[in-house]
C-alpha cells in the first residue's frame, strides 16, 4: 500500500463555482406513488440559499412532477439512486422509513490505498465541526453513533486503489466519507476529507449510491432500485 500522507488541515475547500451537469436525472421507476431516479454527480439534492444554487435535483424533478417531495438526500458530488414521494401518504410513509432506518442502502466507492482485509465495520461517532461546517468529525464524547460496514470488491495494485461496497448502518451527514478517511482509505476525489494524493486521484467524488430498498407505501412490499455505477 502507498505510504499514508498526513491528514489534511480541517477546513472547508475554497468557494466553488456551481456548474451542475445538464439534462434531467434518469428515471429508474415510477408509479402513482413514488419515483426513483439516478442523480448525477455535481447536482445539489435541494436548492441552496443563494440564487445561483437554485438548480437542484428537486427543482428539476418538480418541473414534470410538481407534487414530488424529497424524503432523503445525497451529497452534491455523490451520484446514484434517490426516491421521491408523489403524494402525501407516500411522503409520510417514506419519511418514517428513513427516520426509523428501515431502508437499505448499498454504495460503491473507490478508495485510495490497497486494503488488506476483505471486510469490516467502522464504528466512530460523528458530530458537526462547527468552526469548519459543513465538515463533520469524530467525537467520542458528544458525537452521534455511526456505523458503516464495508466489503472489498476488487483491488488495483497498479493504481493503488480499492473498490468497495459500503453498507451504512446509520445515516449521518458525510458518514461514508468521514469513516473511510478516518481508517486511512479516503474516497478518491473527495475535496472535504481526502489528502491531496487521494483528492487528485479522480476527477469526481468516487462515491455512488448503487442500490436502495424501500417498502412501497401502498403494496407494503420491499422494492429495490438500482443505478449503474458510472465509474
Amino acid at each position: 500500500m502507498n505510504e499514508i500522507p498526513a491528514k489534511p488541515i480541517r477546513k472547508p475547500p475554497p468557494p466553488y463555482i456551481y456548474n451542475p451537469p445538464k439534462g434531467d436525472p434518469v428515471v429508474l421507476f415510477e408509479d402513482d406513488h413514488i419515483i426513483a431516479v439516478s442523480k448525477p454527480s455535481g447536482l445539489l439534492s435541494v436548492p441552496g440559499r443563494k440564487e445561483e444554487h437554485a438548480d437542484s435535483f428537486m427543482t428539476r424533478m418538480q418541473k414534470n412532477h410538481p407534487d414530488a417531495k424529497i424524503v432523503h438526500r445525497l451529497d452534491m458530488d455523490t451520484s446514484g439512486v434517490m426516491v421521491m414521494a408523489l403524494n402525501a401518504q407516500a411522503h409520510r410513509t417514506l419519511n418514517l422509513q428513513f427516520e426509523r432506518r428501515e431502508t437499505k442502502k448499498i454504495y460503491i466507492a473507490e478508495l485510495w490505498g490497497v486494503m488488506d482485509a476483505d471486510q469490516g465495520r467502522v464504528d466512530l461517532p460523528l458530530i458537526c465541526d462547527w468552526p469548519n461546517r459543513p465538515l463533520q468529525m469524530v467525537d467520542f464524547d458528544q458525537g452521534k453513533s455511526a456505523q458503516t460496514d464495508w466489503e472489498v470488491l476488487s483491488r488495483d495494485e497498479n493504481k493503488g486503489a480499492t473498490r468497495v461496497a459500503l453498507y451504512p448502518v446509520t445515516g449521518r451527514t458525510h458518514q461514508l466519507r468521514v469513516h473511510m478517511a478516518e481508517i486511512d482509505y479516503p474516497i478518491l476525489g473527495d475535496d472535504f476529507y481526502a489528502h491531496e494524493a487521494a483528492f487528485k486521484g479522480a476527477d469526481r467524488l468516487m462515491l455512488h449510491a448503487h442500490k436502495l430498498m424501500v417498502r412501497h407505501p401502498i403494496s407494503d412490499e420491499d422494492i429495490w432500485f438500482e443505478s449503474p455505477v458510472p465509474f
